[in-house]
């Protein structure tokens, strides 16, 4: 079930979807009509989205029939991600041949708002490509709040995140820059205890009509814009456990770092017109090394004539 935006009302004890029964809760969409995607935005995962896209559809399609499809985004790999994916039964899409007549875009944003024109559900549920410890609860504590409360669009999962055999140590952008960053900036949002995790769900009809940052700004990005679109109320969270993935080196979280602090600055009206677009850092032998960090953003799906036309948009409104 969701819980409230008060971090004390949390508890990361007792994972809330691991108890939903996936049959009864299909039971349930089926009488609203609504359908449900999952989606895997993907980039050389090959040793996990296999296992992933096989749970969702043995236990939550074929089994209970919660799930209408899966869909794996496949941004560029160059290991076998696309054909693991596929052969579990996957929807695969190469991102660079969705919309091509757009302008390209990079990162996982452009993953995740490219995704809105190919999947079909009512709701869709994104989960990263990397989670070693998948289970089905992962899909049915995002999807369940979304089916039990009309006025929720939103669902934030969050779990405990260990790091080197060490029990939590994981999310460091989280806790040294998004966490901060929230409860100065956005203090009505610093309940949420996973700002910036890949699991989340949320309704067709609000994801469409927010802009995606393309980057690793998405996810923080989606949240300060539903929040400001729609109000707190609208967001839930789901306790998810645990979640054990491929943590990434600090070189690696440098740029994602500085991808959120620029959305969340721009978000705050305290960043200049023209975000940078390189992160300075410096090598072993201390000479300067500029690396580039995605700062665009797509605007709102359903400005997208394709996307309109897709979905049967009133191109008026």
């Amino acid at each position: 079930m969701s819980d409230s935006l008060n971090p004390d009302s949390l508890n990361p004890d007792s994972p809330s979807g691991a108890g939903s029964d996936p049959h009864a809760l299909a039971e349930l969409k089926a009488s609203l009509g609504v359908t449900i995607s999952v989606c895997l935005p993907a980039r050389d995962e090959e040793a996990t989205v296999g296992h992933i896209v096989a749970s969702v559809r043995r236990n939550l399609m074929e089994r209970a029939q919660l799930v209408d499809e899966v869909v794996v985004m496949d941004d560029g790999s160059t290991d076998g991600t696309a054909e693991a994916a596929h052969w579990e039964g996957a929807k695969v899409h190469a991102v660079g041949e969705v919309l091509p007549a757009l302008p390209s875009g990079t990162g996982k944003g452009n993953a995740l708002w490219l995704s809105l024109f190919v999947t079909e559900g009512d709701i869709v549920c994104w989960v990263d490509a990397d989670v070693r410890n998948f289970r089905p609860h992962f899909v049915t504590g995002l999807v369940e709040p979304l089916l039990r409360d009309a006025t929720i669009g939103l669902v934030k999962g969050y779990y405990r995140r260990p790091l080197h055999g060490e029990p939590s140590g994981g999310g460091r952008v989280t806790e040294l820059l998004a966490r901060p960053l929230l409860s100065t900036l956005f203090p009505h949002l610093a309940g949420i205890v996973q700002p910036l995790g890949g699991e989340y769900a949320g309704r067709r009809a609000l994801l469409e009509s927010v802009p995606f940052v393309e980057g690793w700004g998405v996810e923080i990005g989606l949240l300060i814009d539903v929040a400001e679109r729609s109000g707190v109320a609208a967001i839930a969270q789901a306790d998810l456990g645990v979640r054990e993935h491929r943590n990434r080196t600090l070189d690696e979280l440098a740029p994602q770092a500085m991808e959120v602090l620029s959305t969340g600055l721009r978000r705050a009206g305290v960043s200049p017109e023209q975000p940078a677009t390189t992160l300075a850092r410096f090598d072993d032998a201390y000479e300067p090394v500029f690396i580039p960090v995605e700062t665009r953003e797509r605007p709102p799906i359903a400005t997208i004539p394709e996307y309109r036309s897709r979905f049967g948009r009133d191109p008026s409104a």
